[in-house]
């Protein structure tokens, strides 16, 4: 762990600050059955995703989120059938059209996996071009209008749409906390690496732990 990550996580009351319901916002990020479910178009990152417990502590950040009254947006890759809109100038973009599974609009393969679960409250905005799930989206008008301070980014992957989503949010002047264990991308020590020598030089790293506890209503104390 890296002093910057120590600091981070080591500063409990700066964290409950900037976690505080009325300024954050929990972002999930292409956590859909296409992508990190078990008949998902990439295998290797559905499954490091679960058996990692990135997805699972994604789906406990939500629920505790809810709990809190925290407002939280689901960020979901898309494809037309016809493919219009879509990017085709890089390899990744190419090699996707290729999958057996397409992340075609209003397809299971858009739909939040489980055991993630969607609340009426929650915010989905869809994408169809580009590698990140705020540039050219309605995500930071959304934000803005919410009034985040604080952006949680969670979710997959660490290889791209993660690291695309918080130099994104940082550059349009919101604070990022990633919970680093509720990220996920390949191959799985990748995601470590990445935390460590990119993403704690722009964001609050954390656990999901810490997370819950800034979310946790104060138990009542027992007068005896």
């Amino acid at each position: 762990m890296t002093r910057i990550e120590e600091a981070d996580v080591r500063g409990s009351d700066r964290l409950r600050e900037l976690l505080a319901p009325d300024g954050a916002v929990l972002l999930t990020v292409e956590c859909q059955e296409g992508v990190v479910g078990r008949d998902g178009a990439l295998p290797e990152l559905a499954a490091t995703a679960r058996d990692s417990g990135a997805l699972g502590n994604v789906a406990r950040l939500v629920a505790a989120a809810h709990e809190a009254g925290v407002q939280v947006l689901h960020a979901v890759a898309e494809r037309r059938p016809d493919g219009r809109g879509a990017n085709h100038n890089a390899r990744l973009f190419r090699a996707a059209a290729r999958l057996p599974v397409q992340q075609h609009t209003g397809s299971a393969a858009v739909r939040i996996a489980a055991p993630v679960e969607v609340a009426e409250q929650d915010l989905v905005v869809r994408r169809l071009h580009g590698l990140s799930p705020i540039a050219g989206t309605d995500v930071d008008a959304l934000l803005r209008n919410l009034g985040c301070r604080t952006l949680v980014v969670t979710g997959v992957s660490a290889n791209v749409a993660i690291p695309n989503a918080v130099f994104d949010a940082v550059n349009l002047g919101y604070t990022v906390v990633v919970p680093g264990d509720a990220i996920a991308g390949v191959p799985a020590d990748y995601t470590p690496a990445m935390i460590r020598h990119t993403l704690a030089l722009v964001a609050t790293i954390a656990t999901t732990d810490d997370v819950l506890g800034c979310w946790e209503k104060p138990r009542p104390v027992s007068r005896a």
